[in-house]
């Protein structure tokens, strides 16, 4: 019976070694999410970019609003969303084709001393460049928009 044991121990060592990083990680503040890929932050930016072109598109900011943090989502509601962006309706702003085109970063990624996910570039668009600074906040377990400005030149 002694030699069946000693494979067994490897495996339970390896278990117990995969429980204890997850009661690690589950202990770990809910706010705290890690520094997301490149990949990841790309997905955050082209997300939440075309979520914002559907909003102008269709003057309606519901969807855009159920997409953004807790605290952005209270402080502002569908309709205070829609006055902010205005000026991009009324110029029936598109800006859809960010989807096709790589981010150029004019800033790397960082999480600053605030936990805000902090990222900014732009697109190669034409004829006009889109230009972003987005900041993400731990929110609903997952990276949500807590701040935006956009400049279409």
């Amino acid at each position: 019976m002694g030699p069946l044991m000693i494979p067994c121990w490897p495996r339970f060592r390896s278990i117990v070694t995969a429980a204890g990083l997850l009661l690690i990680n589950a202990m770990r503040p809910a706010s705290a999410l890690d520094m997301p890929s490149p990949f990841v932050q790309e997905v955050l930016v082209k997300s939440i970019l075309v979520s914002l072109n559907d909003a102008v598109a269709a003057n309606n900011f519901t969807v855009f609003h159920a997409k953004i943090s807790k605290p952005f989502r209270d402080q502002f509601p569908p309709d205070k969303l829609k006055t902010i962006f205005k000026d991009l309706v009324d110029k029936h702003a598109v800006f859809d084709a960010v989807v096709a085109k790589p981010i150029v970063l004019d800033e790397d990624a960082k999480v600053d001393d605030k936990g805000v996910l902090r990222l900014k570039g732009h697109f190669d668009t034409t004829p006009k460049q889109v230009k972003y600074q987005l900041g993400f906040i731990p929110s609903d377990g997952a990276w949500k928009l807590s701040g935006i400005s956009i400049d279409i030149e």
